[in-house]
This record gives structure tokens, sequence and C-alpha cells, in this order.
């Protein structure tokens, strides 16, 4: 016993690295096996290396739960002692019935070694900007590469297409040049949908949270860094909002599925498996990605008449859009309004003055959420009346309005023939679809508090007031900046989108074309029906476009653009004519 003590306290991090290796290349050998068609020899040959691989990365975290040098906190320990456990399990089960068990095995082991090292993100190094640029470009690359594999498709894609399916996947948009249902088989929709989760939360937020989870620990330049992602100034709470992000994206994605599962008349309709159909577009949904398993989406003979379906995916499109802090705040003013009302019942009604529970951000993106909702429902309900929600009933086409009203904040699904919309309709979605979604949420466009901060501008002008107030409030100086820069910026990318487009496209008409690149910045999904036909050229650029509505041009060029070393000065104001 004292040979192997030994043994194990001198080679420990050796065989932590070892694993953690193996595990990579153990990953690389499951696309290998199930990406291409093999003989028998060969898979048994794969799978002896799977078996080493699970059981090296069982020994390596025994050695790394006994033999570590710092104290271990209580939720890891737990952790290390059911993950062996289960790894076992796995293991004896995989033994008897190879599957796609070895894949679970192998990434769960990937995920623990790879969160467990001495990770530094080196803000001097690299800015967080390009941090999270950079975890777009490498996620897109690797799932465009997956996508091409034999067995991700029924027939074989060319890269360009994969490379498209697989930017709007991780920037969550939903835009498809090939039918996705007939076009990929069940492990390329997986693919596509692990994809969506990534691009919905972040890279960074998942490898932040099984870091700081695994290790218990974290350095003081990764809070800083990571602080920006979430968009909180207190070092203290960044991983505890990264936790919450992590675990209530989890919860109502799985509540989702659930809802949709039951929602979903099991006689009668082309859906295979119940199962991934729900979990599907429940992750779908949530992070506003439009995915669909079905050739017509939503709009499919099946489910298009089934509005409980339609309410429910409505509802997860709704809470994925409205952002992560509004929906932590939104939750503490329910427990802050119900223990009120539970201490006034019990007469312990106090009159003291308590501070603002929902805060100023949640107001207004709350209050523009709601009232843009309104113009989309009632415009969508007179306009489709007697167009597109024509032969339907009456709840039919309240339901559809209000889908119609959700969808193209970033949404992306449709239930109705999208080229049979009426014109009003369409200038209505440009709108709806440029604005898009609430900060720091899993949707796109220039977000509801830029439209809210110029709006409140505009009319401060008119006022003749020099400053802008709301809710008792005056709005920062840089906030205004902000929004009126992320505004031009945007009608710029997209303005340059349109020309580039019309060159190569002008068969298609400028209506149409207009309409796919709002919908390719502002991550939508939705399409007049010309996606397919597109040239590569012009597939390259709503790629990019794509890319640069998630990631947030303004982000692009402060990430880019050197900072200013010397600010401690002002030269004298002057005015100029606007006009």
């Amino acid at each position: 016993m004292d040979l192997i003590h030994n043994f194990f306290q001198k080679y420990k991090y050796r065989i932590q690295k070892v694993s953690f290796y193996l595990s990579i290349l153990a990953i690389i050998a499951f696309i290998y096996d199930y990406g291409w068609s093999h003989t028998a020899s060969e898979h048994n040959w794969v799978n002896i290396f799977y078996e080493v691989s699970i059981i090296l990365g069982i020994i390596s975290i025994g050695v790394k739960h006994i033999y570590t040098d710092r104290e271990i906190t209580k939720p890891v320990k737990i952790f290390d002692l059911l993950s062996v456990v289960f790894l076992l399990i796995i293991l004896f089960t995989a033994l008897i019935n190879h599957g796609s068990i070895w894949a679970f095995t192998i990434f769960f082991i990937f995920i623990r070694e790879f969160s467990t090292l001495q990770i530094n993100y080196g803000k001097n190094v690299i800015n967080p900007g390009l941090l999270f640029v950079y975890s777009f470009i490498v996620v897109i690359t690797l799932g465009s590469f997956l996508l091409m594999l034999p067995r991700s498709t029924t027939h074989g894609i060319d890269y360009i297409d994969a490379l498209f399916i697989s930017t709007s996947a991780v920037c969550v948009t939903g835009l498809s040049t090939i039918d996705f249902s007939a076009d990929f088989t069940p492990f390329g929709q997986t693919i596509v949908l692990l994809l969506i989760q990534i691009g919905g939360l972040g890279i960074m937020t998942f490898a932040s949270y099984f870091t700081f989870f695994f290790r218990g620990a974290t350095s003081y330049q990764n809070q800083l860094t990571l602080s920006e992602f979430v968009s909180n100034d207190k070092l203290g709470e960044v991983y505890s909002i990264i936790k919450k992000i992590v675990i209530t994206t989890l919860s109502i994605e799985l509540l989702g599925a659930i809802f949709i599962y039951f929602s979903i008349d099991m006689n009668g309709n082309e859906i295979q498996d119940p199962i991934f159909f729900s979990l599907f577009h429940s992750i779908s949904a949530f992070c506003n990605a439009g995915f669909s398993t079905m050739s017509d989406g939503l709009f499919h003979a099946g489910i298009s008449t089934n509005y409980n379906l339609h309410l429910i995916i409505a509802a997860l499109i709704v809470l994925g859009g409205l952002g992560f802090p509004i929906v932590f705040n939104f939750h503490k003013y329910g427990t802050y309004k119900i223990q009120y009302f539970w201490n006034k019942i019990r007469g312990k009604h106090s009159n003291k003055y308590v501070p603002w529970v929902l805060n100023l951000n949640s107001r207004i993106s709350l209050i523009t959420t709601f009232a843009l909702f309104m113009i989309g429902f009632i415009s969508f309900f007179i306009f489709e009346f007697n167009h597109s929600l024509e032969g339907q009933s009456l709840w039919g086409k309240f339901v559809g309005s209000i889908f119609g009203s959700v969808t193209p904040r970033t949404a992306g699904f449709n239930t109705i023939d999208m080229t049979a919309m009426n014109f009003p309709t369409i200038m209505i979605y440009f709108l709806l679809m440029w604005i898009g979604a609430s900060p720091a949420s899993t949707g796109g466009g220039i977000k509801t508090n830029t439209f809210a901060v110029a709006a409140m501008n505009f009319m401060s002008l008119a006022k003749g007031k020099d400053r802008v107030e709301v809710f008792r409030r005056e709005l920062s100086f840089i906030s205004i900046r902000r929004a009126f820069s992320v505004m031009m910026l945007s009608l710029l990318v997209i303005g340059l989108a349109i020309t580039i487009m019309e060159t190569y496209e002008y068969d298609k008409g400028l209506l149409s074309i207009a309409f796919e690149c709002f919908s390719a910045y502002s991550t939508v999904g939705l399409s007049l029906g010309i996606t397919g036909d597109l040239t590569n050229v012009s597939k390259v650029v709503l790629i990019c476009v794509m890319i640069i509505g998630r990631v947030s041009i303004l982000t692009i060029l402060i990430a880019l653009i050197p900072k200013e070393k010397y600010k401690n000065y002002r030269y004298p104001s002057d005015d100029i004519l606007i006009n």
C-alpha cells in the first residue's frame, strides 16, 4: 500500500495530464467512430481505447480527490465521489452495450479534467472583447467540421452550408440554406442542438462555471475578465451569477420540454421521437434560435393548429429574450411582493421606506418589451386577419397574433406562411427585428434598452431639456452615447450587407434581401424564402452579419481599437449646426 501511495503521490500531476490529453484523444476517436463507417475490427479497437480512457479518468478523479494539496470544498468532494461511482456504473454498462453512452462518459471526463486546469484568461494578453469574439469563432469552426461528418447528414453537404448552419446555430439565428429536417440525421441535429445551447449562453459562461465548480476557486484576474461578460461590477458576485444563469437556463429548458411533450398530440402526427422533439424545441425556443426538426417549422401540417404548443414556445421565447438580469430581478421583486402581502396579512406591515426592488434597467426593459409586444400583436391581428391568418378560428387568429408579435423579436419560429404576409406586417417586422430582445439575453438586435434610451432622448430634446430623466433618475451620458453608437453602427452593417447582396442577388428583390439582412443581424432567423437560393458570396456575407450581430459591432470595435492612455484633459466646448 505504501508503494502505491508513494507512486500516486509522486506522479499524480502526470496522471491528471495524461488523463486530460487521453480524454481529448477519446473525443476525437468518438468523432472518428461515429462520423464514418468502419469495420467491426476497427470499431472494437476504438472501444478498447474508450475503456482505457474511462478507467484512467476514474483513477485521475480518485487521485485528485485523495492526494490533493489543498482543502477540497464539500460540493466538490461529494461530486468526486459520485463521479467515480457513476463512471464505474457507466463503464460496466458500456462494456455490455456499446453505444452513445461512450460519448457522454468521455465528455464528462474531459469536462472534469479541463475544469481543474490552472486557467488564466490573461487580460493583459487578450482583452475580454476579443476573447468573447474568438470563443464564438472557435466554436463555429469546430461545429462546421462536425457537421461535415458523413453521418451528420443524409447525403453530404458543401462546407459553406455546414459553416452557415454552424454559424446560425452558435449565433442562435435559425437561418438555414438547406432543409434542416431532411438533410441532417439525428446525430447531426444533436450537434446543432449542442451548438445552440453553447451559443445561447456563451462558451465562456460554461467554461467559467465548470472551472469554478470543480476547482472551488479562481483568480482575481479571471473574475475581473468575467465580470464584463455578465455585466456586473461586483467581482464577488460574478460566479454566483454565472451559476444562477446555468441552473436557471437548464431548469427552464427542462420544464419547457416537459410542457411541450404533454402538448403534443401523439396520434396522427409525424413526430417520430417526441422526447427529442420536445427537448430540441425547448432549447431552441429559450435560446431564441428558431431551429425546428420539422421541414416547415411550426407551420407543419401536424402542429400548425396546436395552439397550446405555440403558446408554450412563445413563453420560452419571451423568457429567453428578457435577459437573465431582468429575470433574476423580477424574481426578487415577486418574492418581495409575496413577503410584503404576507406580512400585511399577519399585521406586521411596516411604513418604513423601502428602496427599489425592481431596478431602472428592469423597468425600462419590461415597459419597452410590453409596448413592442402590443404594437406587434395589434398590427399583426389587423393586417393578417384576412391574409396569412385566413381560415383559422378566432382563437387561432388570437394565438397566431401573439406568436407573430413574439417571434420577430429574435426567435425565428413561424406558424404561418411567411411569403403570404401583408406588406405593412413586413414593415412592422423590420422594426421588431431591428430592436430585438433585451440586454444580457439569448437574443440579438440593438436591444430594447437602446431603443428606449434613444426614444427618451428624442422626447427630452423636444421638451427643451438638457438631460434625459426617467423614474426620478437621470440617465448617464455614456448610456446615451452607447445607444446611438449601437443604432448607427447596426444600420451601417445592415446597409453594407444589403448593398453587397443586391449586387449578386438582384433577381431576389430588394425587400426579400433587406429582410434577410435584418434577420441575420438581429439573429432572428425569419426569411421570405430566399435563403436556400443564395450564392456563396451572399452566404458568406450573412455569416459575417450573424457573427457581428451576435457579438455586437460595438464590442468588436472596442476590442480592436487601442484605448486612449491620456484622458485627464478637456478642450473648450463648442456648438455646431445640426439642422
